[in-house]
């Protein structure tokens, strides 16, 4: 065997570790909290030493840190939201209609995987002040795709004329939010493409021109 394959399951190994404890990880926050679960608990759903968890996250808050934030990329790549292929087809969409179109359901994809976790994160920001601390304290990070796409949106054929930047993404920050998500299909019921219709009709009528 090559040392390059030697190492290519080598990593495939260490990945997919990796990807046990974070799944084992999201599994115990979801169902006892992120309080009330320890890393031990978690070596035992994912079938590993605890002393792997300690070498792979350093503790626990940093593996919920990387459990959220692959939640919301969908996967492990090390690629911004702002670069991603469901963002980046959106924004180059020819008018606004499209945009939307394209826009709503990869947003809403992401609200999808976020929503099992927040109530987790609420808990976990609310018990211990160094876990709020793991993200950035001086910008909004979901307000900053919204404004992006917002820029975007406004040059394009279709939206309406008197639509500034600054409407456009808190029309967009409010309407694609977690916490609204959550009202609609956690609280309410409705079935996921049901909300992506409503979503959608409704930044349609909020952010494009009359026909």
């Amino acid at each position: 065997m090559t040392a390059v394959k030697r190492l290519s399951k080598r990593t495939e190994k260490a990945q997919e570790t990796r990807r046990r404890i974070t799944q084992a990880a999201t599994d115990l926050f979801i169902e006892d909290g992120y309080g009330a679960t320890n890393l031990q608990d978690i070596a035992d759903r994912a079938g590993v030493a605890v002393q792997t968890i300690y070498f792979v996250f350093g503790n626990k808050r940093a593996l919920l840190k990387e459990l959220v934030d692959t939640t919301i990329a969908g996967d492990t790549e090390p690629v911004a939201t702002l670069d991603r292929p469901w963002f980046t087809g959106a924004v180059a969409a020819a008018t606004a209609e499209e945009m939307l179109t394209a826009y709503v359901p990869g947003s809403s994809a992401v609200l999808a995987r976020v929503s099992p976790i927040m109530r987790v994160l609420e808990a976990a920001v609310a018990n211990d002040p160094e876990v709020a601390a793991l993200w950035p304290q001086d910008e909004d990070l979901r307000y900053v795709v919204q404004r992006a796409a917002a820029n975007a949106f406004v040059t394009k054929p279709g939206a309406r004329k008197d639509l500034t930047a600054d409407e456009a993404a808190d029309l967009l920050y409010g309407i694609l939010s977690p916490e609204l998500y959550l009202l609609f299909v956690r609280d309410r019921g409705w079935s996921h493409d049901r909300w992506v219709e409503w979503a959608g009709q409704t930044l349609r009528t909020q952010l494009c021109a009359a026909t």
